[in-house]
Formats: C-alpha cells, sequence, structure tokens
C-alpha cells in the first residue's frame, strides 16, 4: 500500500477538506505559520529532488546567457566599473534570496514567495505574485528556446531554426512530465558545466593576470585603471551598469520552489540559499574582474561574448565555439527550470483558488502534469510569436515582463517584514535562516529597489520595459481586485 495520489487524480483543494483540515488560506493571522507549514507536508507533489540537486540548481539556475553574453552590454556603459555595478547588483539580489530563504526555511510551499505574499498581505497579493511570476517564466522560456535553437542552426543548417525550437520544447516537456529527479538530474548536470566552465575560465584569467600561461607575459593590474580610469563614465556609468545586469540574477528564487520537493525541505532550502548566494557573487564578480583585468575595457566587441574575447586573446583555440556550446547548455538549462518553475507555480495558484482547479491534476509519480502542459502551451505560442513577430508583438511581450522580476522581489521583501514578527510569535523554532539585520537591512533593501525603479523611468533604454512591466502589473492588480470584490459578494 501506499499514500500517493492515483492517476490523473485531482488534487485535494480547501473546498475537499474540513475546517479542521484546511489550510490558512480562509483563516485569521493566528496559526498561519503552522498551517502553511503543514500543508506542505499534505502535498500531493512527489519528493525526489536531493540536496546535490537543489545546490547546483542554485549555483546554475542564474548562471545563463545573461553573464555569458549579455554582459559586454554592462562593459560597454560602465567600463572597469561594471565590477561595482556587480557587486551593487549582486548584493540586492543576495538580500532578497537571504528573506526568501528564511521564509521558504520556515514554511516550505511551492508556490514559495506567491504563498508568502498572500500569507503577508492578502490574496490579491498571492495572485499578483504568482500570475506575474508565471507570465515572466512564459515569455522569457520563448527567448530561451530561440536563442538555443539559433546556435543549434549554426551547427546544423540544414535542420531549420522552427525544427529545433520543436524538439526543444517537447523534449523538455517530457522531462518535467516524468518524475520530478529527471527534472533534478538535468539541472544538475547542466549546472555542473556551466559551474566548471565559469571556474576554468576564472583560473585561464588568473594565469593570464600573473603571466603563468604559456609564451605570455604577466597582464597585471594597469587595465583596471588605464584607458579613463576605473570608472571611465563615472558613477553614471555605474549606475547603468546596474540596470544592466541586475535582472541577470534572476532565476535563484526557483530553489525556493523546488525545495517543497525534496526530501528535507526545511534543511535543503536552507542549505542551498546560504551556499548559493556567496558563490554566485563570486562567480559573476570574479568573471567581470578578470574580464577587465585582463584586456581593455575598449576591447569588447559589441554583439560578441567578453569571456570569448579574453579566451581568444590568451590563445586558447576554438574559444568561440567552446563558449557557444556553454551558452547553449545555459539556455537549455534555464528552458527546463523555467518550464519547471512556470507549472509549480500555476499548481500552487490553482491549489489556493486562483488558478483552474482542472490543473490540480496530478500522476501516480505526484507530477502535475496538466499545470505542465499549461505552461508549455503558452510557452509554445510565445515561441511562435517570437519567430513571426520578435521585434513587434514578442517585443512588447518581453518589455511587459522587463521588470516584473523587481515587483516580485519588492513583494518578498514587504511580505518578510510582515512574516518575520509573526513566524518570531508563533514558531520561532523554524527560523532557522534568519535574514541580516532585520529589519533595516530589509528596509534599505526595499530602498534600493525603489531607486533602481526611480533610474530607469529616468533611463531612456530602460523606461519603455518599466512602463510596460507597470501596465501588466496593473492588468493583474485589476484582475486581483475584481476577483476580491466578487469573494466579498458571493
Amino acid at each position: 500500500m501506499h499514500d500517493q495520489t492515483p492517476p490523473d487524480t485531482p488534487a485535494p483543494t480547501d473546498t475537499d477538506r474540513t475546517d479542521t483540515d484546511r489550510t490558512d488560506t480562509d483563516r485569521t493571522d493566528t496559526g498561519a505559520v503552522a498551517a502553511t507549514a503543514a500543508a506542505a507536508t499534505r502535498t500531493p507533489l512527489a519528493g525526489g529532488l536531493k540536496q546535490r540537486h537543489l545546490t547546483m540548481l542554485g549555483l546554475g539556475g542564474v548562471i545563463g546567457a545573461g553573464l555569458f553574453v549579455g554582459s559586454g552590454a554592462g562593459i560597454a556603459m560602465a567600463g572597469p566599473g561594471i565590477v561595482v555595478s556587480y557587486l551593487i547588483a549582486g548584493a540586492l539580489a543576495m538580500c532578497v534570496m537571504r528573506m526568501l530563504g528564511e521564509m521558504s526555511a520556515a514554511m516550505p510551499a511551492s508556490g514559495s514567495f506567491s504563498v508568502y505574499a498572500e500569507r503577508a498581505l492578502g490574496r490579491w497579493a498571492g495572485f499578483s505574485a504568482g500570475w506575474l511570476y508565471w507570465f515572466l517564466l512564459v515569455v522569457v522560456l520563448a527567448v530561451e528556446a530561440t536563442g538555443a535553437a539559433q546556435i543549434a542552426n549554426g551547427w546544423l543548417p540544414s535542420v531549420p531554426q522552427w525544427a529545433w525550437v520543436l524538439f526543444f520544447m517537447v523534449f523538455f516537456t517530457g522531462t518535467n512530465l516524468a518524475a520530478v529527479k529527471n527534472f533534478g538530474e538535468f539541472e544538475f548536470w547542466f549546472a555542473a558545466l556551466k559551474v566548471f566552465a565559469i571556474v576554468a575560465f576564472l583560473v585561464l584569467g588568473l594565469l593570464a593576470v600573473f603571466g603563468l600561461l604559456p609564451d605570455t607575459d604577466p597582464v597585471g593590474f594597469t587595465h583596471l585603471a588605464g584607458q579613463d580610469g576605473f570608472l571611465p563614465g563615472g558613477w553614471q556609468g555605474v549606475i547603468s551598469g546596474v540596470l544592466a545586469v541586475v535582472f541577470a540574477f534572476g532565476g535563484l528564487e526557483v530553489v525556493t520552489i523546488a525545495a517543497a520537493e525534496s526530501d528535507d525541505p526545511v534543511r535543503s532550502v536552507s542549505r542551498a540559499v546560504r551556499s548559493a548566494v556567496f558563490r554566485i557573487l563570486f562567480f559573476y564578480v570574479g568573471s567581470m574582474l578578470v574580464i577587465v583585468t585582463v584586456l581593455p575595457w575598449t576591447a569588447q566587441r559589441a554583439g560578441l561574448s567578453p569571456y570569448v574575447t579574453v579566451l581568444d586573446a590568451i590563445g586558447v583555440p576554438s574559444a568561440a565555439q567552446i563558449m557557444n556550446i556553454v551558452v547553449f547548455v545555459a539556455l537549455l538549462s534555464a528552458l527546463n527550470a523555467n518550464l519547471y518553475g512556470s507549472s509549480r507555480m500555476v499548481f500552487s495558484l490553482a491549489e489556493r483558488g486562483e488558478a483552474p482547479t482542472s490543473l490540480l491534476k496530478v500522476s501516480g509519480g505526484g507530477v502535475p502534469r496538466r499545470a505542465v502542459l499549461a505552461s508549455v502551451a503558452f510557452g509554445f505560442v510565445s515561441v511562435l510569436l517570437n519567430l513571426r513577430w520578435p521585434d513587434s508583438v514578442f517585443l512588447y511581450m518581453l518589455n511587459a515582463v522587463g521588470a516584473v522580476l523587481l515587483f516580485v522581489w519588492a513583494l518578498i521583501a514587504v511580505s518578510q517584514l510582515r512574516l518575520r514578527r509573526r513566524i518570531e510569535r508563533e514558531a520561532p523554532e523554524r527560523l532557522v535562516l534568519r535574514m541580516w539585520l532585520f529589519p533595516g537591512l530589509t528596509w534599505a533593501t526595499l530602498a534600493a529597489m525603489a531607486v533602481v525603479f526611480g533610474l530607469m523611468l529616468t533611463n531612456d533604454a530602460a523606461r519603455p520595459q518599466l512602463l510596460w512591466s507597470l501596465g501588466a502589473t496593473a492588468l493583474v492588480l485589476a484582475a486581483a481586485g475584481v476577483r476580491e470584490l466578487r469573494a466579498r459578494r458571493a
């Protein structure tokens, strides 16, 4: 005998439970922490993710094309000051992840910050955070699938780009429809390759700096202060660099979503968050420091990965193809992780009555198959729009999610401010991972996000993303408001 949910059987909803078995969705704040934690243990989703899966997911989840390719735009704006830009953006991301880790360790839930926003601020907040993040993931998923297809098409031109997109989408849909441990294994090896690539790059870069590579002279640190100094664009350049790189840190949130399906959610998320945030900052800042030390920042070429430029300069053969492989793996890794994260988020929304209850059906192995198919279906639509209208319809969708990550981060910070006191009052033993310098650092993080919003509003390049994202957020908030009014009248 076993207690798994039978194949294609709907998971229990609030309407199926007795009053004593409900989660705290319809309760007062009293007992919310214990109720949320208890609900996590009753989830119909199967466990199967191990500590090594979560650790590597945390390390590799944010190492993507934004770092390997997109970092060149930040270097062009800030010069060597891009190191400071990454320090600022990375510190902001670290604080947000620490807050999220605190709540996830105390109340593990597959809906992660959407659940915590609901507990802290009300149903409208959980609804808004969940749907905005889902929309963000399924739109970005199209960028990743298209980018990977472009690289594959370059290797095998006889296979059209659309065929590669179809293959990737079908393959990873199958992976996500199977047991969750399959997702964990794919992400583990994808992340391992990316981490290995970063470490190898750092080692080669340091050897080049000190002249320890064959037939090379020491580079030293002259490039850090040469070419108009360390801050050629002044602090304005550093700030522009922050705007260019801050969104590259998105993706760490999936760790807290996945933790609910691990063998030991509390311990797993605590260890994953602790290890990930510092190592990610080391990889990002360390990479940028190597790049602007080995070569003058003006040596970077538009449209070419700064990693390729450095590897070419120090004599690594076939550097461009090596980085193409790494970027290809990074894109597929992000595609896999985003499909997983979007399916779990919409499943959590359905559990709380904020999405169609038909999405609650799970397989015998505890996989929310309908939630996976719903997410990939919209992902397919996004891909088609990207292939057909990349500079019009899809561009508007991409702009609409451009600043959504910051909105989600802001909700995480506000939720942590409210829930921390509640956890201390109701279940202080669950605070196994604490936010640093609470509440001062949480308020400082919120203030920093407000500054970033203000900078985006005054920046010609970033303003359209902010305005479109504000429009998308307003629509979701309006939908949440309508649902609240209907619920009160019922």
